[in-house]
């Protein structure tokens, strides 16, 4: 991909897996973070689901996918696949 110019800002990057691939050009994609309770200290995990854009259809599920923040594409659709990191099994 190429570098995005510097007036755009910081997009947000973020890794997942993908969960479903039903609709067409689009991946729901689970996002897993892990985050220390800031009273208890405990690490608790947030689990997102986040719907992405994937404009060739190559995603299936299972696959490992970094996605970054774009603009509008749908009501829910604010991502959009950048890299499939690791292919389904």
């Amino acid at each position: 991909m190429s570098e995005q110019p510097a007036e755009r800002g910081r997009r947000k990057v973020r890794d997942g897996v993908v969960v479903s691939d039903k609709m067409q050009q689009t991946v729901v994609v689970l996002v897993e973070e892990k985050k220390q309770h800031r009273l208890y200290k405990k690490v608790v995990t947030h689990n997102r689901r986040l719907k992405v854009h994937d404009e060739e259809g190559t995603c299936a599920v299972g696959d490992r996918v970094r996605i970054t923040e774009t603009r509008p594409i749908s009501k829910e659709k604010r991502w959009r696949v950048a890299e499939i990191l690791e292919k389904a099994k």
